[in-house]
């Protein structure tokens, strides 16, 4: 199992880098770096790079057929091990690590379609979705293999995985609305200033996607606030809590680096962090879901932690002996 999460590991710390570089990718305005071709880049995997658009586009390809090569490994990894305890099954990390492989292919096919369509808005925000998907996969698999700390988590409560799920709907939201404000042309300069608008430049769909896309954030940050202080109320274990507390820190900071980003005009630097804090929330969001829905339990006689009278064998409430 060790061997499986080091992979796991490492297929989400590149996974992470490729979603940031594609950040860089656009705001570049490499995209079109290759040209319309794909895979190759002019009719080789190994260009010469005679300009700096060429040289970012094909290091984001470059980067995709490692991220590929590490889940394929991981893959088959899991694949071999599948007859131990946590691998195989239901539960286990073989699963998903499956699916991380369809993923990926789905991502780069998708990858081909945002060149061939220009990079369309739209076509980008699904790129972005399928890749933040991929991301999600990873994360569950470290978890599955017992990385974040998931090998010390026990039984929790369903309240915090009903809450952790609508963290990370309202996360993906966000991601999807800032993936649009970004490549609409108009939208992230239509709502100058922050945390309202002090000037309008733009009206129609680009004003309203940037607003929607703060609002959306402003509920993710309150819904954490609710979550981190629910975790701690109700005695949830440590890896909960501080996966709860990691989301709140980050997104946090994430609506720091947009305060920022907008009053200073959009530098390059910014919108650069700007995503690569939004893909760590997106992270830590999952890690909070991950870890509390392989708490979650519907058996309550397993539940030991309400009260210091329970234990291995305590009574249950309600019967009598």
């Amino acid at each position: 199992m060790r061997t499986v999460r080091s992979l796991g590991y490492l297929a989400l710390l590149l996974g992470f880098a490729q979603i940031v570089f594609g950040a860089i990718v656009r705001i570049t305005g490499s995209g079109m770096g290759c040209g319309d071709h794909w895979p190759d880049c002019y009719g080789s995997f190994t260009p010469a790079p005679n300009a700096p658009s060429l040289l970012v586009e094909i290091s984001h390809r470059y980067g995709a057929a490692a991220l590929s090569l590490a889940i394929l490994a991981l893959a088959i990894g899991a694949w071999r091990k599948r007859t131990e305890p946590g691998v195989g099954g239901r539960g286990g990390v073989l699963r998903p690590s499956l699916l991380a492989i369809l993923l990926v292919v789905v991502a780069a096919l998708f990858g081909a379609v945002t060149v061939k369509m220009q990079l369309n808005p739209f076509v980008v925000a699904t790129h972005l979705a399928i890749a933040m998907s991929l991301l999600a996969v990873l994360v569950v698999v470290v978890i599955r293999a017992g990385g974040l700390g998931s090998a010390t988590v026990g039984a929790g409560s369903v309240q915090t995985f009903r809450s952790a799920r609508g963290a990370v709907a309202l996360s993906f939201l966000a991601l999807m609305f800032g993936a649009l404000t970004a490549n609409t042309p108009g939208a992230a300069a239509a709502c100058q200033g922050f945390p309202w608008c002090t000037a309008i430049a733009g009206h129609g769909t680009p004003l309203w996607t940037q607003v929607a896309h703060r609002i959306i954030a402003f509920l993710l940050f309150g819904h954490l606030v609710g979550i981190s202080v629910g975790v701690r109320k109700r005695g949830e274990l440590g890896p909960i809590q501080n996966a709860a507390w990691a989301a709140l820190g980050v997104v946090v900071l994430q609506i720091l680096v947009a305060a920022t980003m907008v009053e200073t005009h959009f530098p390059p630097s910014l919108r650069s962090l700007h995503q690569a804090v939004g893909t760590a929330l997106w992270i830590a969001v999952i890690a909070l879901a991950a870890l509390a829905a392989g708490a979650r339990t519907d058996d309550d006689s397993e539940i030991v932690r309400e009260s210091p009278s329970r234990g291995e064998f305590a009574t249950p409430e309600g019967v009598s002996t």
